[in-house]
């Protein structure tokens, strides 16, 4: 099916992003739709909110998971963010589990949930994953066995934290600064498939359905394009992965390798 009769089908991609705050996932939101300007906000029956008065009633602790962010760039895609549930709280995480299963259920495609982003990051010493995280992987269920499930990738954030960390193993070991400075990256690459972190991913109850290192994202020249097609590879719907390959700007070349005409 041509991709623009989809988008007219479907509407837009939604995808919900979990994390703690200073996860980077507005950062990485941006370079996925090419912008550095922030997203507007829609509730649910599509009225713009006010940011000012979104700021307050977070302060507040007031979020709803219901709000809509869309970026003016791409406007294809809808994010909804799980502000708060970083804090562990069981009213918190209830409420990400009715999201995800309602939204998974809708009748309508354009109305379900599509994608979930879960952001870790890798700049925080000692605790890579908190209650919050241990809990959602040991008992939010996204649908692995039904038609209707929803994709949980998660996001190593921030993962050139990783770099300080194999720089100063490299310059003990009696490396040069420009040696170990050359090398730590592949160094941190090549150690984090038996680390801990991947280690807890494949234990849970709910694993995710893959992952992904994201660093360095402030940058204007940030790749995200094995964000792009790791989550492209975890639909398993055709039209869905469609629309998400045809609605992404970052990866001409996962357009070309699904045949989607922009």
């Amino acid at each position: 099916m041509d991709p623009s009769r989809i988008r007219e089908k479907i509407g837009r991609f939604r995808i919900l992003v979990i994390g703690r705050a200073n996860a980077g996932k507005t950062t990485i939101l941006q370079r996925v739709c090419n912008t550095r300007d922030n997203p507007k906000i829609y509730n649910n029956a599509g009225e713009q909110i006010d940011v000012a008065v979104l700021t307050a009633s977070r302060g507040r602790g007031l979020h709803d998971i219901e709000n809509e962010m869309v970026f003016e760039s791409n406007r294809g895609f809808i994010f909804h963010d799980s502000r708060g549930f970083e804090a562990g709280g069981t009213s918190e995480f209830e409420q990400v589990k009715a999201f995800i299963s309602r939204r998974s259920k809708e009748a309508k495609i354009k109305d379900q949930l599509h994608a979930i982003w879960y952001c870790i990051p890798m700049d925080e010493a000692c605790r890579s994953f908190t209650a919050a995280e241990k809990k959602f992987f040991s008992e939010c269920d996204t649908g692995s066995k039904s038609q209707s499930s929803v994709p949980v990738i998660v996001l190593f954030t921030k993962f050139d934290a990783l770099y300080d960390v194999e720089f100063s193993k490299l310059r003990a070991e009696g490396k040069s600064r420009k040696d170990a400075r050359a090398l730590a990256p592949k160094q941190a690459e090549e150690s984090f498939p038996n680390g801990p972190q991947l280690k807890f991913l494949k234990e849970v109850r709910w694993p995710p359905k893959c992952h992904v290192c994201l660093s360095n994202m402030e940058r204007d020249d940030a790749d995200c394009r094995t964000l792009i097609e790791r989550t492209a590879g975890t639909l398993d719907n055709e039209v869905l992965q469609q629309i998400f390959v045809s609605t992404q700007q970052t990866n001409l070349e996962i357009c070309m390798r699904y045949g989607v005409e922009r």
